[in-house]
């Protein structure tokens, strides 16, 4: 396709990170060992918060729902990468990249209140224990959900819209691995301040938003547990706040970085690492941050995975079940 207009029915082309075979090739090798075990570790978060009654609690309903987005967030952008990153030519058709830039910033923009919602079901715990059952009930749990995906879908109908809506003249060669705001940008051959502000105000009300409700929550759950006289029970919380607040500055702070900056200060090659960091990084990372270190999942784990070896053993020889050892292999590989 020849450099000019690019519009419904053509081909963008992807740059991704560079022609040299020998790096394609370990990226490849990278982004699909990360796409594995995100894939594994939040499928698997999934199945034990369904299959464990005793984690039938908002925390991880909200927990089981963002295994979910970062399973979303990560296979829109990840399958795509993996082929480009082996095929000759990196294009992308106009319907694909559109349908890939809304179904990111969707899951993106849920992804925030849910997280959101997780510090205000902790600041009630901790604060409102008594409350806890009342305030968060399945009703109330399920309309913080409904809310964050419809807030997320229609922000992300706004953006790409207003995206999409600009002619692409300049060139069909987006210089990024995937199709993102800032790098279509570039491309349009009119007056793009508008676009800008847009987005500015768009992912910037979210951020703002998603973010006083965390900060509010959590300076709540620091004012009590400053109260609270036992030392363990003060690590205990300070531990779940640290965790929640490390992925939420990894998350907001990569999404302040992105989107909410003028075009004049755009460095794409630059960008490329940062966008590997939230769409491929962070959703790998979440059930290590939020789960893997949570002793109420190690529980469930131990249990789900003792109730495997009984099974086991009741169909197989002792000689053979002898080298089974699932639970100790899963429980220290928690540890780590």
């Amino acid at each position: 396709m020849s450099e000019g207009n690019v519009s419904m029915g053509s081909d963008f082309i992807l740059m991704g990170f560079t022609d040299q075979y020998t790096f394609q090739i370990l990226s490849f090798l990278f982004f699909s060992a990360v796409y594995i075990f995100t894939i594994v570790g939040n499928l698997g978060m999934i199945l034990l918060i369904r299959i464990d009654s005793r984690l039938h609690t908002p925390m991880y309903f909200f927990l089981s729902h963002l295994s979910l987005l970062d399973m979303c967030y990560s296979s829109t952008i990840v399958p795509k990468t993996l082929v480009n990153f082996l095929a000759g030519r990196k294009t992308i058709s106009f319907a694909g990249c559109t349908t890939q830039l809304f179904f990111f910033a969707a899951c993106a923009t849920t992804e925030s209140y849910l997280l959101a919602a997780m510090a205000y079901d902790r600041y009630v715990a901790v604060c409102k224990p008594l409350l806890y059952t009342v305030v968060m009930s399945q009703k109330v749990c399920e309309g913080l959900l409904a809310g964050a995906y419809v807030i997320g879908v229609m922000s992300s109908a706004i953006h790409t819209i207003s995206i999409f809506r600009l002619p692409f003249c300049h060139s069909h060669k987006i210089n990024h691995f995937f199709c993102d705001g800032p790098p279509l940008l570039t491309l349009a051959c009119s007056d793009t301040h508008f676009n800008e502000r847009l987005l500015f105000a768009v992912v910037g009300f979210n951020i703002l938003i998603s973010t006083a409700v965390i900060l509010a929550s959590y300076l709540s759950v620091l004012t009590t547990v400053l109260t609270i006289h036992s030392t363990e029970g003060r690590c205990k919380a300070f531990s779940t706040c640290a965790s929640h607040l490390a992925t939420v500055t990894l998350f907001y702070g990569s999404s302040l970085f992105m989107y909410s900056r003028p075009s004049s200060s755009y460095s794409l090659d630059q960008d490329k690492v940062v966008s590997v960091l939230y769409s491929v990084t962070i959703p790998m990372l979440n059930p290590l941050i939020y789960s893997m270190r949570n002793k109420e999942v190690k529980d469930a784990l131990r249990r789900f995975t003792e109730q495997c070896n009984l099974s086991l053993y009741d169909k197989a020889p002792t000689k053979l079940m002898s080298h089974f050892k699932l639970t100790e292999i899963l429980l220290e590989f928690c540890r780590i």
